[in-house]
């Protein structure tokens, strides 16, 4: 097995290194103030990252979710926030691109936004209440045919970037739907009537994601604003897993590479007074280091195996289980990463505006980014033990 990146990928990887280190600079100053980093969406959008993983047939890259998994894990060394709200626009994208239930003419008018006109789409598929420790989510917002196309009532959460996204993908339940589990995907303009943000991002980390709330009221759209309608929405959204959530996981990754570069950095540097050796040569030090760097390794090689077998088999139910394992396994190495540098950088690491401070909140939501850990756990056993999922008891009691 060769494990190697192809010349393609290293040439990737280095190239948003070099975008890492410009969006680090102001990292924490975004972090503090919880501000759009709106510099670094417009740097991803020259640099011609809104096509990166679109298919070559489209007019994009075609890097693949490997990719594109290189990629992300590259940019968030930087600034955490910037590459968990701009991976947005590809996990929403993609899944229309690659789905053969979307039409032609739908695909093409995403094609035509995304590497034509260079536009930058959202995605805010969830809502209040509900929760990622339960598959299944109903949906609140309703959309309703009227004269001049749609209409979209409802509040939508965790809706990233949207100050600097030219439209947002959001998921509704048609008003005549006959089941609960139809939806309908529509794109709405940031300058579209009865849409409004309440901004309620106010948060522990990935504070510059500004995932505020998304106020749908008789927002109006045009029937082109329809990229995907289904009775059943659950096999499009299963199919897509990949993109729709575990190409987050290598955000996450990124945040612990990060957090170990800087440990290590931090304990190489610094010497106390009196001594000859920096605090490296501790013995306590060095275990902790070995310790955190097989943690990392483990997980990237986790997440890139997951990738790797998106792009070759596609989703087929070992391809979902890996990538629940990866979400689940970079979950928890960047826990223990992320808090052993912050106690490796000791009392003056614990200070606002320290990178490692930053770094531990960021890292902290990696579990609860959904899916989250339990319920990865829940999804990886039914696979190994070869259990139907159906047949499973449900873990809270329906009404």
């Amino acid at each position: 097995m060769d494990f190697r990146l192809s010349d393609e990928h290293e040439r990737l990887r280095q190239r948003c290194a070099e975008l890492a280190a410009d969006f680090a600079i102001r990292s924490a100053e975004h972090d503090r103030e919880a501000t759009h980093p709106s510099e670094n969406y417009a740097r991803l959008r020259d640099e011609g990252f809104l096509a990166l993983t679109v298919p070559k047939k489209w007019g994009g890259a075609g890097v693949g979710f490997l990719g594109h998994t290189i990629a992300f894990e590259a940019l968030a060394q930087g600034c955490p926030s910037t590459a968990l709200a701009f991976n947005m626009h590809a996990s929403v994208v993609m899944p229309v691109l690659e789905s053969p239930e979307v039409t032609t003419d739908a695909k093409r008018r995403i094609a035509e936004l995304v590497v034509d006109q260079r536009k930058l789409i959202a995605g805010n598929f969830s809502e209040p209440g509900t929760t990622s420790l339960i598959g299944a989510r109903p949906l609140s917002a309703r959309a309703r045919r009227v004269d001049c196309g749609y209409s979209i009532t409802g509040r939508k959460m965790f809706a990233s970037m949207l100050e600097a996204a030219d439209y947002c993908m959001v998921m509704a339940l048609p008003e005549t739907a006959a089941s609960a589990s139809a939806g309908i995907i529509l794109l709405v303009p940031r300058d579209a009537e009865g849409r409004r943000v309440e901004a309620n991002w106010d948060t522990l980390g990935m504070r510059a994601t500004r995932s505020d709330a998304l106020i749908l009221e008789d927002c109006r759209l045009p029937p082109s604003a329809v990229v995907f309608q289904s009775d059943d929405i659950g096999p499009f959204r299963l199919a897509h897993a990949n993109w729709f959530w575990g190409s987050y996981t290598a955000v996450y990754l990124g945040v612990a590479a990060a957090a170990f570069k800087e440990a290590v950095d931090v304990v190489s540097a610094r010497r106390p007074p009196g001594y000859a050796q920096s605090l490296a040569y501790h013995q306590d030090v060095r275990r902790h280091i070995a310790e955190m760097s097989a943690d990392l390794e483990a997980a990237r090689l986790v997440t890139y195996h997951s990738a790797w077998l998106s792009d070759t088999e596609g989703p087929t139910p070992r391809t979902t289980a890996a990538l629940y394992r990866a979400k689940y396994v970079v979950g928890e190495a960047v826990s223990r990463i992320t808090r052993t540098a912050l106690l490796l950088g000791g009392a003056h690491g614990i200070f606002k505006g320290s990178r490692l401070e930053q770094l531990f909140r960021d890292g902290a939501l990696a579990p609860i980014q959904p899916p989250q850990a339990d319920f990865c756990l829940w999804n990886m056993s039914s696979y190994e033990l070869g259990l139907d999922p159906e047949a499973m008891i449900p873990p809270l009691k329906a009404n």
